[in-house]
């Protein structure tokens, strides 16, 4: 069967044969046939519903109207749609028509310089023509060689100022039994040169759902019977819902720096592929080690402390114990002993801040033996009397001297010796740490207990190293839990120090994470990429979160990884054991925290001018 350009009517399936009278026979026989059997004459039916009601709307909006055809999007995801200037839209292509349509329409909406890198066939829709730069996407012989100049057309395309939209597979998405799945074909490694060359921004597209059983199965008696049901499937999606994500813009610079073609395609094609389970497929979750518990009905925290009470402990402690003091916030440090109340109140409030986490130990309160001999940073609001957050502090020589290793929280977490410790240095434990709900949408209260900390660091200059677990919390998605365990192991850890830690209930993180339509490669150049994984969580994430705030701050520091453990008491959160030395965060964050003369004098504690190891 071949079929040629006809504007008069593109759904007219034409005959092989040059003779007039074999050609007629042809088109009342079995042509007629074969258009009832594809559905053309209803496509051709409703085609021509659309051109005797034009109305106002882009001829694919009225194809979506006319077709009963509606779309689900958050409509805030649009803004990742850059408005001007090249930029590459790449989707994945489960539909064969519908998507190019969804998009034509939505794209149009936002910017006038669209265009596609189609199917030639679509040119027969003359409504389409001009949205069109065509391709032979069949693999013949002579399709090379055909595609050349259309490649040129679609990069001077991009980099004129356009915005170009691009299937990378060129097939719809199918059965492929040796995977035992329905997904795209590899993508075309054109992409790669296309992204290369343009310089332009590249925005990962996401549709959910595949064509029926039917269309699967013809595909596997011959790939052309699958092209052949492609406006079956169309009409199959009438008074339908169509449901898409489009992820965040991948600037041109981080996507060169990928060393070869194949492995920014297969970046590209992870990153469209991982926006599935911001749309809570079951099938794209990946299930941790442990197993999933109903929640259980928590008692209530305890009832709050009288602010007198707490009021008057702050006024108790001795002058030397005020860190900071910024408008009507204090930074206080202090412990159990001299502050009960203040250390009740702080049990109290960890408990309702890391509950509305999705963490918490769900006791009434947060206070365990560790505290008696631990040293607590509070940032205090002067003017309300409360507590705001507050921070756990352990010196690690003088638990070490006095209680020994099983005096330090983080064995609880993971195993190692006091050898660990003598080749970090002096360290400060950090851990505990919590900003009440109330005050989480401003960042100056985490700030001010940071620049808490560095005064504490500045008064005790002998530390030179920060230990703390981080927390992932389960109001991540598994498939982040596990992208943010795996990459900052690949990409972070500490290459000496790693070996000597084990946690108590250690993950798996051997294989890659499990992103239906991708191999284990493409997942594993998504763990290679550390300066895109804040915003490839946030793409994921149907609330738009981020690495967790304490997580980038660490990073920012200059943290390493030592391992992760999963916590089974404190919700099944995984820890990651940070290790931060300060001789090697950069200078301006050292001044930041503990204060320009307190940041030299600390730099010079370490290493006077006579040292030759400095």
């Amino acid at each position: 069967m071949s079929t040629t350009h006809s504007h008069t009517d593109p759904f007219r399936i034409s005959g092989p044969f040059r003779a007039p009278v074999k050609q007629k026979a042809f088109s009342l026989l079995a042509g007629a046939c074969l258009e009832r059997l594809l559905r053309l004459n209803h496509c051709r039916e409703i085609y021509s519903h659309i051109q005797a009601d034009p109305g106002p709307e882009p001829f694919p909006e009225r194809v979506l109207r006319h077709l009963g055809i509606d779309v689900a999007l958050d409509e805030q995801q649009t803004r990742n749609v850059p408005r001007s200037g090249p930029a590459l839209v790449v989707a994945n292509h489960p539909f064969g028509a519908v998507e190019g349509l969804v998009l034509a329409a939505l794209l149009q909406r936002l910017r006038p310089d669209v265009k596609f890198m189609a199917n030639y066939l679509l040119q027969r829709i003359p409504q389409m023509a001009d949205l069109i730069i065509a391709v032979d996407p069949f693999g013949r012989e002579a399709s090379a060689r055909d595609n050349i100049r259309p490649l040129r057309q679609c990069l001077n395309w991009l980099k004129g100022g356009g915005l170009l939209v691009v299937f990378p597979a060129g097939e719809v998405s199918h059965l492929h039994l040796h995977r035992r799945q329905v997904t795209d074909p590899p993508w075309n490694p054109n992409l790669g040169r296309l992204v290369r060359k343009s310089g332009a921004m590249v925005v990962p597209v996401y549709f959910s759902g595949s064509n029926g059983a039917a269309f699967q199965l013809a595909g596997l008696v011959h790939p052309g019977l699958r092209t052949a049901l492609l406006p079956r499937e169309l009409l199959n999606k009438q008074r339908r819902r169509i449901f898409l994500r489009i992820g965040s813009p991948l600037a041109p610079e981080s996507l060169a720096a990928l060393p070869s073609d194949q492995e920014l395609i297969g970046y590209l094609r992870a990153r469209t592929y991982a926006l599935a389970a911001g749309q809570g497929s079951v099938a794209n979750r990946f299930v941790l080690p442990g197993k999933k518990r109903p929640q259980p009905l928590l008692p209530a925290p305890i009832e709050p402390v009288v602010i007198g009470l707490l009021g008057q402990e702050i006024a108790d402690l001795p002058a030397a114990q005020l860190l900071l003091e910024s408008g009507p916030y204090q930074c206080w440090q202090t412990s159990l002993q001299q502050s009960p109340n203040l250390l009740r109140e702080i049990g109290r409030l960890r408990e309702i801040t890391f509950r509305a986490s999705g963490e918490g130990t769900g006791q009434p309160i947060d206070l365990d033996a560790f505290d008696h001999h631990y040293t607590h940073i509070l940032l205090w609001h002067r003017d309300l009397e409360q507590i705001v957050g507050a921070y756990r502090v352990g010196r690690c020589d003088e638990i070490l001297k006095n209680q020994g290793p099983e005096g330090l929280y983080l064995r609880t977490l993971f195993r190692f010796d006091r050898e660990l410790l003598e080749k970090t240095g002096p360290a400060l434990e950090l851990g505990r740490s919590f900003v009440r709900c109330e005050y989480q949408k401003s960042y100056s209260p985490l700030l001010l207990l940071w620049k808490g900390i560095g005064r504490f660091v500045a008064r005790h200059p002998h530390y030179r190293t920060l230990l703390g677990p981080v927390s992932i919390s389960r109001t991540y998605s598994d498939l982040s839990r596990r992208l943010i365990a795996g990459c900052l192991s690949q990409q972070l850890a500490h290459p000496e120090l790693t070996q000597r830690v084990r946690p108590q209930r250690p993950l798996n993180l051997h294989r890659a994470p499990r992103i239906k339509g991708c191999s284990p490669a493409e997942v594993n150049a998504l763990m290679g990429n550390l300066d895109g994984l804040d915003q490839l969580i946030a793409d994921i994430e149907p609330d738009r979160k981020g690495l967790p705030v304490l997580l980038r701050h660490y990073l920012n520091l200059g943290g390493k990884l030592l391992g992760f453990n999963l916590d089974p008491d404190f919700s099944d959160v995984i820890d990651g054991l940070l290790l931060v030395d300060l001789l090697h965060t950069e200078e301006r964050l050292l001044e930041r925290y503990l204060g320009k003369e307190a940041a030299a004098a600390y730099l010079h504690h370490h290493c006077p001018p006579e040292s030759l190891a400095c």
